[in-house]
């Protein structure tokens, strides 16, 4: 009889085993399908305007300015922003191991005392019981739901790196365009010194023609409100000199009163140009392209997990308990069960399906997203190459004009010193000249600013650490 029973339960755990293998047959055969975004067009071989100099990773150092790179060393080592976008990046770390921890069986511990007490036809009494257990639970990942949200994490994850590059190069290419822009106010600042010792010079010559009666008292009053005015600017220009001092040291994380001492300096000379390589290189290279490129790639794991979530979900759960009144004999007698849990959505109200149309949805924008970037890239590289190729013409220009003012003025002063020319010629003759001294320094700043621009677009970031606070 106990032979019958024990080929019995047999019989009965092979077909409940056979009905088990018969339901995942059928369910794998209906995983789900995701389709995949098309490409990018590729873009041409090769930029409009080249040079031969390879752009390093630290970029800046093509400028040989020790002041600059010491205080971009110090920007990517204290600025909030930065630190936030570290902070962006242990997050999504974070979130990509947790997602990660679905894949693997969890393990749960359990314990518990119980008691009770009753009392009946004047008579009470109590028991009580301790138990302990450990719970298993598993689900089987059948149509990748699990995995798909946890690459989509790990894609996350990578994003938030590149991201990281992207803010590390953008604060330095802020650090190098305030830091140039206040050398030109250093520039200016020597430039209207040295117009208004000029001024107070012509000053002190129509004083001398006003007392011996050679000019009269309108040509003075001029010159005195030129001179005056050189005074003015001089001032401002100290102001703004200051004001981007106080924006380095908001770039490097400090207080204005606790910024690091500068040396006033001025512009060297330009570095060559870079070589600015094929197109496809640069996408490779620029961190915020291969950011939105790892971005897309995660909401296409979205959509897989949206659709997978449609489908039944199989998971197993293992119990082993034991229970006794007294804690010394808990471990005398242990129970276990193993079950086999299917579930499947019947009715949600189109709940799941609005969610494969929305991850959808991110994704498409996340590849319209992608496009443009990659657009705004390559246009980024163009449009530095065009404003520095009619930049170098434009000062060109200027310093032409320049030369040719100052011999003007030479010979317009000797003629007025003469009584041969009028005041208003040789005022007019020292204002263009001035203007066109200021007008110079600012369109070297401009390029040197339009270089940054140039080699911000071109650079792919460097290996990072985060720096101990």
């Amino acid at each position: 009889m106990l032979k019958t029973r024990t080929n019995l339960a047999v019989v009965r755990a092979r077909r409940s085993t056979l009905l088990c293998l018969v339901i995942l047959l059928l369910l794998l055969g209906c995983t789900p399908q995701v389709t995949q975004q098309p490409a990018i067009v590729p873009p041409q071989a090769n930029f409009t305007a080249t040079g031969q100099a390879q752009l390093p990773e630290k970029w800046w150092l093509t400028f040989e300015d020790p002041q600059l790179d010491r205080l971009i060393n110090m920007a990517l080592a204290g600025n909030f922003t930065l630190q936030s976008a570290w902070d962006r990046l242990d997050r999504a770390r974070a979130t990509a191991r947790k997602a990660g921890a679905d894949l693997v069986p969890q393990l749960d511990g359990e314990a518990g005392f119980n008691a009770a007490r009753s009392h009946k036809d004047a008579r009470t009494t109590s028991s009580h019981s301790y138990n302990l257990g450990l719970v298993a639970s598993y689900e089987i990942d059948l149509w990748g739901r699990i995995r798909s949200t946890q690459q989509a994490a790990e894609y996350d994850a990578r994003a938030s790196a590149e991201d990281l590059q992207t803010a590390a190069l953008t604060l330095s290419a802020q650090v190098a365009t305030t830091w140039f822009q206040l050398l030109e106010q250093f520039g200016q600042i020597d430039i209207l010194e040295q117009q208004l010792h000029i001024n107070e010079q012509t000053l002190e010559l129509i004083e001398l023609q006003v007392r011996a009666g050679q000019t009269g008292i309108a040509d003075l009053l001029q010159q005195r409100q030129v001179t005056e005015s050189r005074r003015g600017e001089l001032a401002l220009a100290a102001g703004r000199a200051q004001v981007l001092q106080n924006q380095l040291a908001v770039f490097l994380g400090v207080a204005p009163d606790q910024a690091p001492r500068i040396t006033p300096g001025t512009l060297g000379e330009l570095p060559p140009l870079p070589a600015t390589g094929l197109q496809s290189r640069l996408l490779e290279r620029r961190p915020d392209v291969r950011a939105a490129w790892l971005k897309l790639q995660g909401t296409d794991q979205l959509v897989a997990a949206a659709v997978a979530d449609r489908f039944p979900r199989l998971s197993l759960v293992g119990r082993a308990s034991t229970a006794d009144r007294e804690i010394y004999n808990l471990f005398d007698d242990w129970l276990t069960s193993l079950a086999v849990n299917l579930l499947a959505p019947l009715v949600d109200g189109g709940r799941r399906r609005a969610e494969v149309e929305r991850t959808q949805a991110v994704a498409a924008e996340a590849l319209h997203d992608y496009g443009q970037t990659v657009l705004d890239a390559l246009a980024e590289v163009e449009d530095a190459l065009t404003r520095e190729q009619q930049q170098q013409k434009y000062l060109a220009s200027i310093n032409l004009q320049l030369l040719l003012s100052e011999q003007a003025i030479g010979r317009i002063r000797d003629r007025y010193i003469n009584g041969a020319e009028d005041y208003q010629r040789v005022l007019g003759a020292l204002l263009s000249k001035q203007l066109l001294q200021r007008t110079q320094l600012t369109a070297r700043r401009e390029l040197f600013e339009n270089r940054v621009n140039l080699c911000r677009a071109l650079a792919g970031g460097w290996e990072m650490s985060r720096a101990i606070q």
